[in-house]
């Protein structure tokens, strides 16, 4: 009988943490907003005031429906959320020259900003958490300190071999001793 000795949260599809249920819930949302940046990038642009912008709108979604697709399809989602939080980047400068674009719906700018922070900081608590949970500094270094290899310890292992006999076939031939150690009347001088 075999026993999995890999714990169940780290089985695919397997993930109990709220963080792989943020990223996996992040993951669907990326699709759907790169579905919607792709399918109707005019409307996406006039929404957030950025006119003009349509071609990067596009890419943006197609950038965001393969993270969202590789976020849903890893096994360890962290570094795709890191991904997400530099595609908001590129949003939020993208989404900024609304700001100083000659445009009547500079109020669409400044609240898809607003929107776009609040989803860059879930994206952020996210990731953060995600990288705490598997792999940051305090979860990546094993300690061992308290461990000796013995199944008893090391107490238990000192003198245990104390009657061992090395068997004959082990042992260095008499005509390969060095002088003083054979048995053949050589002088140990």
């Amino acid at each position: 009988m075999r026993t999995n000795l890999v714990p169940r949260t780290a089985m695919r599809g397997q993930s109990q943490s709220s963080h792989d249920r943020l990223a996996k819930s992040l993951g669907y949302f990326s699709i759907a907003l790169g579905v919607a940046e792709l399918i109707a990038p005019d409307a996406v642009a006039r929404a957030a005031g950025v006119r003009g912008l349509e071609p990067v709108v596009r890419a943006y979604g197609a950038r965001e429906i393969a993270t969202g697709v590789a976020i849903l399809a890893s096994h360890d989602a962290t570094p795709w959320i890191w991904g997400r939080v530099a595609g908001d980047m590129a949003d939020i400068a993208t989404v900024a020259t609304g700001l100083k674009q000659d445009n009547d719906k500079k109020e669409n700018s400044v609240l898809a900003l607003a929107a776009l922070a609040a989803v860059t900081v879930v994206d952020v608590i996210c990731a953060s958490g995600l990288s705490a949970e598997k792999g940051g500094v305090k979860t990546a270094v094993a300690d061992y300190t308290q461990r000796s290899g013995y199944p008893g310890g090391v107490r238990s292992a000192r003198g245990a071999a104390s009657d061992f006999e090395v068997p004959r076939d082990f042992r260095i031939p008499d005509p390969l001793r060095p002088y003083g150690e054979g048995s053949r009347g050589r002088s140990s001088a």
